[in-house]
């Protein structure tokens, strides 16, 4: 019997290792539905792994891209009160709030697409990592929108503000992946 193989692998286990959690017992023989799910699961992890920090950083650039193009159209963003309180309370009301929304619809979108393209990345990480400190900031700032009275149980507003921590945790291993890099000549 010739055994199959994904991705130039055999799609058996090396000896002393388990069988993977799925693929049935021991004696479960390899052309199993449990053994080949296992064996793709594998095949697409160690394709998808070397490409990891890549996709994190398009996703993320096409989120805060489509959420920056939003605000160029007033009323379309569903986020875009909450944020315009929350920049003009940080800017100490210097800035007036019909010149927020604006300031933030072009730093989305730059930020977006330095992420998308990698083009000036590392300057749209730190303008990534800017602007994630002003979102966060809503929660102190405009406490009384983002937590229900007397717990600390976010309102939905709070929660589409925390829901922002697996964006900074996506583009922690970006930054990662490109200052481990050669710096750019």
């Amino acid at each position: 019997m010739a055994v199959e193989r994904a991705g130039g692998r055999s799609l058996r286990p090396p000896r002393g290792r388990a069988v993977p959690e799925g693929a049935g017992s021991a004696r479960t023989r390899p052309e199993s539905a449990g053994w080949k799910v296992a064996c793709a699961a594998r095949g697409l992890a160690g394709r998808v792994r070397p490409r990891g920090p890549a996709l994190l950083r398009v996703s993320v650039g096409t989120v805060f891209l489509w959420f920056g193009v939003l605000k160029f159209f007033p009323a379309t963003s569903p986020a875009e009160g909450v944020a315009v309180r929350a920049a003009t309370k940080l800017t100490l009301g210097l800035l007036p709030p019909e010149a927020i929304l604006p300031l933030l619809a072009v730093s989305e979108t730059a930020i977006g697409f330095g992420l998308v393209t990698g083009v000036l990345l590392r300057v749209a990480l730190v303008g990534f990592f800017a602007h994630m400190a002003g979102v966060f900031s809503a929660l102190v700032l405009l406490s009384g929108e983002m937590w229900q009275e007397g717990a600390p149980i976010p309102t939905m507003e709070g929660q589409y503000v925390i829901k922002n921590v697996v964006l900074v945790v996506a583009c922690l291993v970006v930054a990662a992946d490109e200052w481990g890099r050669a710096a750019p000549r």
